[in-house]
């Protein structure tokens, strides 16, 4: 993997990864000569004890642009000005132009609850220069130069003193607010563990000291024997559907062994991470030959300075596509209390996405 680092002229920074060397006259474009004003802060919530975000400026960003807008072109229709060069690269990352969280955060406004400077980092990761593509139509070799670009980041973020928990993710599709059309996730790097990612290593820890091994990974070997929800099975990684799944169609993407993070998969585990990714992707989308809008979100180990031998990296993915009697609007129990009442169950669901037949050529 090749990698350069480049500034923008409004002073943010832009990553490019290539599988081949990237030449020196590749310049930062940028929307702006000066960097957007921000300055996001925290706020404790006493009731759930955790972190709100406050970030007003987002309200400015660029929402639902017309659908010729390509990202990779100078200018638009609506002159709209690209954020990524031209150029021979296959990944490139840079710093949010609304970011919720920022090295450059001010000191919060003072309130009747603890409150916190917004610190940390937001990027924006665009997978390809091709627009009308998508994560799961990649071809495997590029798919893995996407999981490499998420280990970079989280070796760099994750050096950060502000910065605990790396948490790469993907919202596909207008129905969970997407704003740009092309390929593209984030990276938030959190100056804390978010809350479901630190009661799911809680819960991991609870089950390594009872009983010396690790949960994710007792759960995906039982997933594998029992087979009825599974997706795909190689020699190093799985997908499947959980027996525990909330949602209609949720699929859970794991390497076999109990890896902590990114930067611990093997060349042979990440090759297999992907085939594993891009199975699961491909049978969303070809389950209503339509692409399947859904939340894709990394779970691994935090980068606090402790160790995390609980911790197992893994993949969820929520659809958030609604057809008659097949999927379900969240109602209060689920978003106020976290209690899902599912309507389907996850064997039925595992079947009609293995009835799919993909490609990963």
């Amino acid at each position: 993997m090749y990698k350069r680092h480049l500034t923008k002229p409004d002073g943010r920074r832009l990553v490019l990864y290539g599988r081949r060397p990237l030449l020196a006259e590749i310049e930062a474009p940028s929307p702006l000569r000066v960097g957007a004003s921000s300055s996001p802060h925290l706020r404790w919530h006493p009731l759930r004890g955790e972190w709100v975000a406050y970030a007003s400026h987002r309200q400015d960003r660029t929402f639902l642009p017309p659908a010729s807008y390509n990202p990779l072109a100078p200018t638009t229709g609506a002159g709209i000005p690209t954020e990524v060069p031209a150029g021979d690269w296959d990944v490139a990352v840079f710093e949010n132009l609304f970011p919720t969280l920022t090295s450059n955060a001010q000191e919060p406004p003072v309130a009747i609850v603890a409150t916190s400077p917004g610190e940390g980092a937001c990027e924006v990761v665009v997978f390809t220069q091709d627009p009308a593509t998508s994560l799961g139509q990649l071809p495997l070799v590029h798919l893995e130069m996407v999981l490499e670009a998420w280990t970079d980041r989280y070796l760099e973020l994750g050096a950060r003193e502000d910065v605990r928990y790396v948490f790469p993710f993907e919202n596909r599709g207008v129905e969970v607010g997407v704003t740009l059309p092309h390929p593209h996730g984030q990276i938030y790097a959190y100056p804390f563990v978010p809350p479901l990612a630190a009661r799911e290593l809680a819960q991991q820890r609870e089950y390594l000291d009872r009983h010396g091994r690790g949960l994710l990974e007792d759960h995906v070997r039982a997933e594998i024997e029992e087979g009825t929800r599974t997706l795909y099975v190689g020699p190093h990684a799985a997908a499947f559907v959980p027996v525990c799944a909330r949602y209609a169609y949720e699929i859970w993407v794991a390497p076999r062994r109990a890896v902590p993070s990114l930067p611990e998969l093997t060349a042979e585990e990440r090759a297999d991470f992907a085939r594993a990714l891009k199975t699961a992707l491909l049978e969303l989308d070809g389950l209503w030959g339509r692409p399947m809008p859904y939340v894709l979100v990394v779970h691994q180990a935090p980068t606090d300075g402790s160790l995390h031998p609980e911790a197992h990296l893994h993949v969820e993915i929520y659809p958030a596509y609604r057809m008659p009697d097949r999927l379900k609007y969240l109602a209060g129990s689920e978003i106020g209390a976290g209690v899902f009442t599912a309507d389907t169950l996850p064997e039925q669901k595992a079947a009609e996405l293995r009835a799919v037949e993909v490609s990963l050529e």
